[in-house]
């Protein structure tokens, strides 16, 4: 209430002063006329008794008859409180007056009468003749209450009106501060109201303009990379996350691709009608979904009318001949349900990958087993052998909990750091990733031992453990106190209450270390858990640390949260980045999502910048930052 109180004085001394002014205005004139009308009804005393002298000796006949003076004249003189009066003829003195008790100074009156006759006349000071009354005090001091109960009304009266000017500015500096949502729910009693009503449109029109721009987005996105009937990723779609699992050197991570096929799904549309298939190819897919809930990052795409794929990255071949045994039964079990169809109408073909293979080649293998599927005869799978598997993920789980436990208590976690550069090339902030040494001294990537950390239950300990090593170890060394490192945090760790009252607990302890530090967050995580995260959230916000945004673009989802959460930054998921100079259709989503960022503080960062080609295109689309093996590859921080 600090601007109501400034405004409230200052209106009110400027009342007061006005008030004194022209009280002080009145009193003055009043004063003066008080004076000049006692004088002047002296004066018309004098007057009366010049008048009366006149006309007594206009009148007189003889002489003696002036004695007459003293019958009438000393009681009038007293009447008057005269301090002296002489009448005199030529030299001779007709009559003359003395008050008892005279008093110095009055007012001297000296007049010529006819007939030779000078008059000598001393009265009082007219205003000195009255004496101020207990009354008139009374009336006075009652005058005076009532001139300062008055001021207080006013005062009060200001401060209540302005307490609405208060409520506006309240709102206004939370529209500044970019906290519209607050401003909308705090309406309060804002004066002028005209202005208060306003605002509250503009802020709802905003409101609903920016849920306008997230459907927006989402409908472009949709509209681009998902199929319009069955909502899953189309064949773009698929191609897109399929680069961003690679690179020039070939698949960044182990996994599998499975390829479904319908055989004469376009028959069965004829007969039972394109709305009937629909719906049973999306109880399939939910299906299916279902099963894969427990995997990350799966990618479920359509590439053709009767033909689906499924990428699921971080598993064994053991595992994956599992899950493609499981998908079919169930499938079949789940169309049994609805309809009669062939013996062979459904068919699974799977290729196991490993880091490093081509991922064209990739394709065409799960095409092969599709293939070898379909001339087994009836419904069935195969399995695309090449003798793949991967050493690592093929250990049992209990295998990975001991090594991770091990890892931790000697403290055997290594940074690597990758800059996140501006358009001039200047370091934006440091991304901070890590990697485990085994007891062989062989470095165990993130893309292998995260998945098993999240399935053990460890992430939150290990996530912690690169938390202190960033805090205690390399913001203190460095030379550049304005350069940031960004940390990523998953679900489980966010999730943990003991891991977050720790959290808070460090960030107080080194809260003058706090603002260069930036946590990073999956979109997919973010959208999906909104409500869990918050708090967590809004404490790290509160602390002073950045939250920033990433694999933007990832999933098909809606951007709303944009506006819910403290987002400082966003980064692009490498699917969208790959070859952005060759696809409009990830240079529109770019567009799209830029546009509706404008009047935010939030900046759009670009993972995986491989090729100079990107980096320039992205800076014309108006992306701030870029990251990725075009600058430099992750570096180990010692």
């Amino acid at each position: 209430m600090i601007l109501t109180r400034i405004l409230t004085k200052k209106l009110t001394s400027f009342w007061l002063m006005s008030l004194v002014g022209v009280a002080f205005i009145c009193f003055l004139t009043a004063m003066f006329s008080f004076v000049q009308l006692t004088y002047a009804f002296q004066q018309q005393k004098v007057s009366e008794l010049e008048g009366m002298l006149q006309q007594q000796f206009a009148v007189t006949v003889a002489p003696e008859e002036k004695w007459q003076l003293n019958n009438w004249l000393p009681p009038l003189l007293h009447a008057y409180q005269a301090q002296s009066f002489v009448l005199t003829k030529g030299n001779v003195t007709l009559f003359e007056y003395k008050a008892l008790k005279p008093q110095p100074g009055g007012v001297q009156y000296s007049s010529q009468l006819e007939n030779g006759l000078m008059m000598e006349l001393a009265l009082p000071q007219p205003f000195n003749k009255h004496e101020v009354s207990a009354y008139e005090w009374m009336i006075l001091l009652v005058g005076c209450l009532a001139v300062m109960l008055f001021v207080r009304f006013g005062f009060r009266w200001f401060s209540d009106q302005l307490n609405g000017i208060e409520d506006l500015t309240e709102r206004a500096n939370l529209i500044l501060t970019g906290k519209r949502d607050k401003a909308l729910a705090e309406k309060g009693h804002g004066r002028p109201r005209m202005i208060n009503r306003a605002m509250t449109q503009l802020l709802l029109e905003l409101h609903d303009a920016h849920k306008e721009r997230a459907r927006f987005d989402q409908f472009i996105r949709s509209n681009t990379f998902l199929d319009a009937e069955t909502g899953v990723g189309n064949r773009l779609f698929l191609k897109n996350r399929l680069d961003a699992l690679s690179n020039s050197a070939g698949m960044m991570t182990p996994g599998v691709l499975y390829l479904f096929e319908m055989e004469d799904l376009d028959l069965l549309n004829r007969e039972i009608g394109e709305q009937e298939v629909n719906e049973i190819l999306s109880q399939i897919i939910a299906t299916i979904n279902q099963i894969l809930v427990s995997k990350a990052n799966i990618i479920f795409s359509r590439r053709s009318y009767n033909q689906f794929a499924v990428v699921v990255p971080q598993i064994s071949q053991k595992e994956a001949d599992q899950v493609a045994a499981k998908l079919l039964r169930v499938s079949l079990s789940q169309i049994d349900s609805l309809l009669d169809t062939p013996d062979d109408f459904l068919h699974l073909g799977g290729a196991y990958f490993k880091v490093g293979d081509d991922k064209d080649a990739l394709v065409e293998e799960a095409e092969l087993a599709l293939r070898s599927a379909q001339f087994q005869g009836g419904s069935s799978w195969f399995m695309y052998d090449k003798g793949a598997v991967d050493g690592d993920l093929s250990k049992g789980s209990v295998r990975w909990r001991s090594f991770l436990e091990n890892v931790l208590v000697s403290k055997r976690v290594f940074l690597f750091s990758q800059p996140v550069v501006d358009s001039d090339l200047t370091a934006h902030h440091q991304e901070v990733s890590c990697r485990l040494r085994d007891t062989q001294g062989n470095l165990v990537r993130a893309t292998l031992f995260l998945p098993m950390a999240i399935k053990c239950g460890l992430i939150p300990q290990i996530e912690r453990q690169v938390i202190e090593m960033v805090l205690f170890d390399i913001l203190p060394k460095q030379n550049d106190t304005s350069l940031k490192f960004s940390i990523n945090l998953s679900l489980d760790t966010l999730t943990s209450r003991a891991f977050v009252r720790w959290l808070k607990t460090t960030l107080l302890e080194y809260r003058h270390l706090v603002p260069r530090i930036i946590f990073e967050i999956n979109e997919d995580i973010l959208v999906h858990h909104q409500d869990v995260l918050k708090e967590p959230l809004d404490m790290i916000s509160k602390m002073g640390a950045g939250i920033c945004v990433d694999r933007v673009g990832q999933q098909v989802v809606s951007t709303e949260y944009l506006q819910r959460y403290p987002i400082s930054l966003i980064k692009l998921h490498r699917s969208i980045v790959s070859q952005i100079h060759l696809r409009a259709e990830n240079q529109l989503f770019i567009r799209s999502l830029i546009a509706g960022l404008y009047g935010t503080d939030v900046q759009v960062c670009a993972e995986g910048v491989e090729v100079f080609e990107e980096w320039q295109t992205l800076q014309i689309l108006g992306v701030s930052a870029g990251q990725g093996s075009f600058f430099s590859e992750p570096i180990e921080e010692v």
